[in-house]
Parts: structure tokens; sequence; C-alpha cells
């Protein structure tokens, strides 16, 4: 009887330790909103899947990339962007910068740029992890955020199904014309920015782009030619909408606000692209 007590004892003393190794096993590799999801080279991103999701029908997503000293954690902490991405029934990704900006061309602080190679990384462990339909997928984000949405949508076009850069655009000298496939792009800016104007400014050595000129740049690169003017009275957008034989979409949507983002003109973008047939529904 000795001898049972004993082995019972063992067996529990194994299996409480089993379940206290799985448990740490399960704790470091999860994450979501209020975790970091760490990649192999010890970058992150976090995720917030939309309220109710079952865990394993796929959805779509949509990247948001911050701005300048900004972080992961900042974006989901914008309660408007994520129940607005949440019940549009997508889950909603918060990229990390390597350091306090986005390593890209001309960018005054930007170190070793490995940003391009991040995102890929990134896309890569949310197929793995996550029920994401990687198709339906639109990159956004505000000021910086902006420019690394642009360069994005101009090296790694095949990574998004469309781009809706907010108040940010290329570091000058901006390119003369774009490696990756034309892609759809919606470019959302204040007409009295003073952080980054329409038509840029210099910072120390470095400079930003001016926005007609990169929208010419990639209309010329994609062949697009004007289909009309579009308004928006209730977000205060005026938008002149370009098409190509492609049926992609390159828009330039101006309000009269300052360096502004508001959650509407993420959505904004994902239905238009919706609704054109460019993002699947």
């Amino acid at each position: 009887m000795s001898h049972l007590k004993s082995a019972l004892s063992k067996t529990g003393l194994i299996g409480l330790l089993a379940c206290s190794l799985f448990g740490v096993q399960t704790t470091a590799h999860a994450c979501g909103p209020d975790t970091d999801c760490v990649l192999e080279n010890d970058r992150h991103y976090r995720i917030r899947m939309p309220e109710g999701h079952d865990g394993s029908t796929k959805i779509g997503a949509i990247f948001f990339m911050h701005g300048y000293k900004g972080s992961a954690k900042g974006v989901m902490n914008n309660k408007n962007l994520g129940k607005a991405v949440s019940d549009l029934g997508l889950a909603l990704v918060a990229p990390k910068s390597a350091h306090d900006d986005w390593a890209i061309p001309g960018a005054p602080s930007a170190k070793e740029p490995v940003e391009l190679e991040y995102f890929e990384a990134v896309v890569a462990d949310i197929e793995k992890r996550f029920a994401i339909d990687t198709s339906r997928m639109m990159a956004s984000g505000f000021s910086a955020g902006g420019m690394m949405t642009w360069n994005l949508a101009c090296d790694k076009s095949e990574l998004f199904a469309a781009y809706a850069p907010i108040a940010g655009t290329f570091w000058e000298p901006i390119p003369k014309t774009c490696k990756a496939p034309t892609t759809s792009i919606i470019h959302t800016h204040g007409l009295s920015d003073k952080i980054v104007p329409l038509f840029g400014r210099e910072i120390g050595s470095a400079k930003q782009g001016n926005v007609p000129e990169v929208m010419e740049m990639y209309s010329q690169k994609g062949k697009f030619r004007n289909a009309g003017d579009t308004m928006n009275t209730t977000l205060e957008l005026e938008c002149t909408k370009l098409l190509n034989a492609e049926n992609q979409s390159l828009d330039l949507c101006l309000h009269p606000g300052e360096h502004s983002m508001k959650t509407d003109y993420v959505v904004n973008a994902w239905k238009k692209f919706s609704n054109r047939g460019i993002i699947k529904r």
C-alpha cells in the first residue's frame, strides 16, 4: 500500500510539473492586444482579433503603423480604432519599428533599413499563429507610419491587397519609380498640416517628400487616368480618383484640417477598396 501511495504521489508530482511547464510554454507563446508577439529576431508586433471571433474562421486584417516614437502598445490603446476594425470583422495588427522611427530611405533618424524584411516576417508569423486570410489585408499608418506604408507599397506591394497612408509619404529624394508591381493606394492628407505639409518640409539635413509629386510619379508608373472627383461631406474629404486598366485605384483625399488621424479615414479606405472589388469581401 505504501508503494502505491508513493507511486501516486510521484505521478501527481510529475503531472503537476508537466502542467506547470505546459502553462509556462503556453504563456510564452501567447500574444495579442496586451502581449507582444515576439519574432525570432526579437522584433515584435501586437494583434487584436475581432470581438466574438471563433478562432478558426479566416478573416482579413488591417495593419496600422504607428508614428514617430510610437509603439504597438499605443496603437492597441486606441479604443476607437480597435472597435472600428472589430466592427468590420477584421483583425487589427500593430507592427513596431526597430527604433524610434521607421528605418526607411532618407529618414533623419533611420538606422539599418531592415523594415521591409520585418514586415515579411510579421505576415509569415501571423499566418502560422492566427486565422488570417493574407489575401485580404490592408496596410495603413499615420505620419511616419504613413511614410512606412508608402515604402511598403513601392517595394513590397504584394504583401497587402491595398494601401492607405495618412499624412506621410517618402522622404526626399522620392523614388523615380517603384520597383514592385503597381497596387491600389488611397492617400489622405490635411491641407493645413504643418508637421508633414502636403508639399514637404526640411528637418535638419533631411526633407519630407512632396505629395503631389509622389502621386504623379505613381500615376505614371501604373498608367492611372482621372476617373473624377468625389466628396465625403461627413469626413470633409475631397478626393480625386484615378483608375487604370487593371482596375487598380489611386486616390488623393484632402481635408481642411491639420496633422491628424481619424479612425474613419482608415474605415473609409477599407470600404472603398472593398466596394471596388480590390479587397475581397
